[in-house]
Formats: C-alpha cells, sequence, structure tokens
C-alpha cells in the first residue's frame, strides 16, 4: 500500500469518530463542525426518565391493603387540624375580653363648642366669620354657637323681632353663606336666640309675658332651624323651662318623633345654680347639653371636683366653660392660668365650651365690653420698621397658646378615654384637683393641676370600691411644667407640681 493510499484511510477514520472525541481544529471548532466548548453527553440507550405510574398500574396499587391505611390516616389527620383550629379560634374569641359599646352621642359631644357671642368684635360682619371659618376649622371644633344677632331694642320687649338680622351684621344671604360653609367643613352651628341679650333681664322683666315671648322664640326656632341651623341655644334657662310654652318650644327643636321633622339641638345656660340642680334640670327639662358656671363660681379644688363627681354620669349632657356662660374670655381667671384650663376643661367629663379667643388668650374686655379678636398672628414687621419687644412676645405667646389649644382638642378628638370615657376623681386641695380618664381597653389619662400660688405635692388615690388599679408610673403627655417633660415616666406614689402648672399623664390598658 502506498503512502496515499494510507493518508486517505487515516482520514475515514477520523471521519468516522463521534464528534465528541474529535480533535480540535485552530479555528477553536471540532473538525466535526461543533463550536468550542460544547459539550454533549450521550444518554445509553438502556437508561430510561421516570415517567410516573400508568393509570393500570395506579389502580393496582391504589387497593393495597397499606395504601388505604394511608389515605385514611391522612384524611383523619387533615379533619382533626382543623377541628383544633376551628376549637382554637373559638376558644380565643371566647376569651379575650369584649369591648364596651360606644355610647350613644350626638354632635355636641365629639368636639368643644366655639362661641362668637359679638360678630362686630370677631370679625366685622357675618361676611367676616365666614371668612375665619378656614381658621376656626383649625382648631378641630364641632360646633359654632353664633350670636344673638336678632333685632331687639334693650329692655323693649314690643320691639323684639327674632327673624331678622341686625343690619350692621350683614343679610340673610351672609348667613346662609356662613352655614353652607361651616356645614362643608362639617362644624354645626347653633344660633343663640335668648331674647333680651342687652338687657338686665334675658326674658324680660315682666313674667306674664313669658309666655308670649317664648312662643315667639318658639317660632323663630322653626324658622332658623329650616334656614339651616343645626340647634338652639338660650340662657336662663330655669325662667325659660317655667312656662306653659316650654314642652312646645322642645317639640319644635327636637323634632316630635316623625321623619319629617328636622331634629336639633336645644341648648340652655344656667348661672348660680348647684351641681345637683343642673342634674335636675338635665332630667327634667330634656335640653341636649347645659352650659353651667359652676366651674367658674366654684373657686376650690374641693368644689370642682365634687361637681365634677356628681355630673360626670350626664356628661354627655353637660357643657363646661370658664367664662362661656357670661359670654367671656377665660383669660378673666387669669392670664398666666390660660394652659392649665385649657388642658381641664378639654378632658373633663363633658363638652368643652370656648369663647372666640380662648384659642390664643385673648385678654377679656372690660366691662360688658367684647375685645377685638386679633388674626395674623405669624405677621412680621414690615422691613425696616421698629421691633417692639414686648409686642413681638405677646404675639409669640399668643401663636404658642394656639398650637396648645389645637394639641388638646385634637387628642380629645382622637382618644376614647377623654372623649366619653368614665370617670373618677384622685385628688383635691384648696388650690388643685386631680382625675382619672379611662375607656375600655383604650389608653387611660390622668389630669393634675395647681392653680395656686405654691407648689402641691399630688397623691393619687382610688376608692377600692371602684374596681380599677393604678400602675405603679405613669408618661407625662402633655405638661406646662417645665419638672415634667414629654415622655418622662413619672411615679404615681406622688406627683409634685409647680404653682400655675398643669401635666397630663397616659398609661396603656394591661387587663
Amino acid at each position: 500500500m502506498n503512502k496515499e493510499t494510507e493518508i486517505d484511510m487515516k482520514d475515514v477514520e477520523l471521519n468516522e469518530l463521534d464528534p465528541e472525541k474529535q480533535p480540535i481544529t485552530g479555528d477553536g471548532q471540532a473538525s466535526g463542525g461543533e463550536k468550542n466548548g460544547s459539550v454533549k453527553l450521550k444518554v445509553p440507550d438502556d437508561e430510561v426518565a421516570f415517567t410516573g405510574l400508568s393509570k393500570d398500574e395506579l389502580m393496582k396499587v391504589a387497593g393495597t391493603p397499606g395504601w388505604v391505611r394511608t389515605r385514611w390516616v391522612l384524611l383523619v389527620l387533615f379533619w382533626l387540624g382543623w377541628v383544633g383550629m376551628l376549637a382554637g379560634a373559638i376558644v380565643i374569641i371566647v376569651q379575650a375580653p369584649r369591648c364596651k359599646p360606644i355610647p350613644d352621642m350626638t354632635w355636641c359631644n365629639e368636639g368643644p363648642l366655639y362661641q362668637i357671642n359679638d360678630v362686630e368684635a370677631f370679625s366685622g360682619d357675618l361676611a367676616g366669620v365666614e371668612s375665619k371659618l378656614d381658621n376656626i376649622n383649625q382648631l378641630k371644633v364641632k360646633g359654632l354657637v353664633l350670636g344673638p344677632i336678632h333685632n331687639v331694642q334693650k329692655d323693649q320687649s314690643i320691639t323684639l323681632n327674632l327673624q331678622e338680622i341686625k343690619p350692621d351684621l350683614g343679610t340673610k344671604d351672609n348667613l346662609k353663606a356662613v352655614l353652607d360653609r361651616a356645614h362643608k367643613k362639617s362644624i354645626s352651628v347653633v344660633l343663640d336666640l335668648t331674647p333680651n341679650y342687652q338687657g338686665n333681664s334675658n326674658w324680660f322683666s315682666d313674667k306674664n309675658g313669658l309666655d308670649d315671648v317664648v312662643e315667639k322664640v318658639k317660632a323663630a326656632a322653626e324658622y332658623w332651624l329650616n334656614f339651616g341651623f343645626d340647634g338652639i341655644k338660650i340662657s336662663d334657662l330655669t325662667i325659660a323651662a317655667s312656662s306653659a310654652e316650654w314642652s312646645n318650644l322642645r317639640a319644635v327643636v327636637q323634632g316630635n318623633g316623625t321623619d319629617d321633622t328636622k331634629k336639633g339641638a336645644l341648648m340652655g345656660v344656667v348661672e348660680g345654680v348647684s351641681a345637683a340642680d343642673v342634674s335636675q334640670l338635665i332630667n327634667t327639662t330634656g335640653v341636649d347639653i347645659i352650659l353651667s358656671d359652676l366651674l367658674s363660681s366654684k373657686t376650690g379644688g374641693v368644689e370642682r371636683i365634687q361637681a365634677m363627681d356628681t355630673l360626670n354620669s350626664q356628661q354627655r349632657n353637660l357643657g363646661w366653660g370658664l367664662g362661656a356662660t357670661q359670654q367671656k374670655q377665660m383669660s378673666a381667671k387669669g392670664p398666666k392660668l390660660v394652659h392649665l384650663y385649657q388642658l381641664l376643661l378639654f378632658t373633663m367629663p363633658g363638652t368643652p365650651v370656648f369663647t372666640y379667643g380662648d384659642e390664643i388668650g385673648l385678654t377679656a374686655g372690660e366691662g360688658s365690653a367684647s375685645p377685638k379678636m386679633v388674626w395674623d398672628l405669624e405677621e412680621k414687621p414690615a422691613e425696616g420698621a421698629e421691633v417692639n419687644e414686648t409686642v413681638m412676645a405677646i404675639q409669640q405667646q399668643r401663636i404658642d397658646t394656639r398650637k396648645w389649644f389645637i394639641s388638646l382638642s385634637d387628642l380629645r378628638g382622637k382618644e376614647r378615654s377623654l372623649l366619653h370615657g368614665d370617670y373618677y376623681s384622685l385628688y383635691s386641695s384648696a388650690s388643685s384637683l386631680s382625675f382619672l380618664r379611662l375607656w375600655d381597653q383604650s389608653e387611660r389619662f390622668i389630669t393634675a393641676v395647681n392653680w395656686g400660688t405654691t407648689e402641691e405635692t399630688i397623691t393619687f388615690k382610688l376608692q377600692p370600691t371602684e374596681g380599677v388599679e393604678l400602675p405603679e408610673t405613669a408618661t407625662v403627655k402633655l405638661s406646662t411644667d417645665k419638672n415634667l417633660k414629654p415622655d418622662d415616666s413619672v411615679s404615681l406614689d406622688k406627683l409634685v407640681l409647680q404653682p400655675g402648672q398643669a401635666v397630663l399623664l397616659q398609661f396603656p390598658y394591661t387587663g
């Protein structure tokens, strides 16, 4: 065999090799055309992939005793697990503490009431009231008490016209705009229909004509409720309730139970009446809310606590104010105590009622004069103008007071314990008091205030029969006392409170 024949035979043998075994050429490919790096595995012909049991094979296995037992065991385990989970859920539901039902509440109970008794001093006229509703809404109030705004000459019952607005305050269109905008902001509006609000007697001095005046108030109440108001306020409730027309007035305002009758809120004001008599008036007059002067007339902590003890069970029909009954600002009780009294009013059992300006600590007017409301608190002096340090300090104080007011209003609206919670008195002295507010499983709050001129050591004590226990410590939520800062933990064994200071403590429900 010559050399050419040998070379040809080698080429044939090389070409017959498996591609995996062929040598790699210089261009990175095997001589069989495969690229460099690719690997091919050849599966033996006798290796078969597992495809599971066929139907016939499965049917043969399914009937065997072992498989039947396995299926029954798995089925029993499944149902035992399901029943166990169901039983566990039932046990958890049964053993879990039940939530206390929320009491029936009206809009009067859901937030503070803000009264504008002098429209001219507040904003000039009714159009001005409408322009200030955004500012009022920031205070998180739920109700606006407006007026009186009707026409009447002092002590002249013959001039009484409860369905007409004083011309210098604006028109009925202006009033309608106030109502519409307030309602868009979820603020209800109550109209003060106290007849002789500028005179010596709110119901005039002629007792024989009382029924006639109440009759006029009834007719006006019907008119203004149809106009869009959400309630009616009257002063000297004890006098009005003695009239033979009182039940008719109530029916007009609160409705007679028919679907086509608008139900409004009836608000009454009393002065110089004891807590026991206020309680009786709530039961006998049927008003939705009574605003009393108990907090103003009672200056001692023991007296104030006793009034709260007497009335706390009727808190949904009770309004508290400092100066509000006389339509005065709370600063009359002491300008330096405004923060303290704001905290007290927002945490007491009942509805807090404020007069315009209370949110900034506006100084009360002299005599019967109403102070002019101050706006534009954030306004800065003009560039180059002389800065009056005293004026700037007062302005900053008003800003801080307003922020404090809003923080309290916001907290009361969020916390059930403060909104409608149970009340327990803890401590009282000549110039201080403390009480507990709690509701079901919600956060609990302790209010402690000292309006005296010396520091007070407050000891918190509950009666054993009340079935409530205090923890060893609580957390400071809000405070005017520089020694008690927010988030500080304090002992409830005793608490030292500086003169003219207030603190709100918080602790959780523990079961």
